[in-house]
């Protein structure tokens, strides 16, 4: 276990969150209230990032505008790695599962795809990651 994830499940036990050693969707309350309710709270930090829009927009400072993106992109995992313990859902294994498949995206020529925003595209070798993902769960929920 990282270091980070270490710190998430010490992070969910000082703020009475749940932590679970096995998947389960048993965190408290009904899984669709818990879904709705995650859903509010990162919605409202995805809707930062219009604040950090206007500050370069206005020609605030990079440092400022760099800070403003750190906190909020940093913020963002945190959350989402504290609702994968509620979850019991191992934040490391997960990650690198995932990882491991978007370097499947590569193109035949070994170079990434790109669409007209920037984000990586499918190559022809990618795989992916659910399978292993439920074949990791189904392992742990033993």
């Amino acid at each position: 276990m990282s270091i980070f994830s270490e710190d998430i499940e010490k992070f969910n036990r000082i703020y009475k969150l749940p932590v679970n050693a096995a998947p389960t969707l048993d965190v408290g309350v009904p899984i669709v209230e818990r879904l709705k309710a995650f859903k509010s709270i990162l919605m409202e930090e995805v809707h930062e990032i219009d604040e950090i829009i206007e500050a370069a927009e206005n020609s605030a400072p990079s440092i400022e505008v760099l800070t403003m993106l750190a906190d909020l992109l940093g913020d963002l995992q945190v959350y989402c790695a504290s609702e994968m313990t509620k979850f019991g859902l191992p934040p490391d294994q997960i990650l690198a599962i995932i990882m491991q498949s978007n370097f499947s995206k590569l193109g035949a020529d070994s170079q990434p795809i790109y669409d007209e925003r920037g984000k990586v595209q499918k190559g022809p070798n990618y795989w992916k990651p659910e399978p292993k993902i439920q074949a990791l769960l189904a392992e742990k929920m033993k």
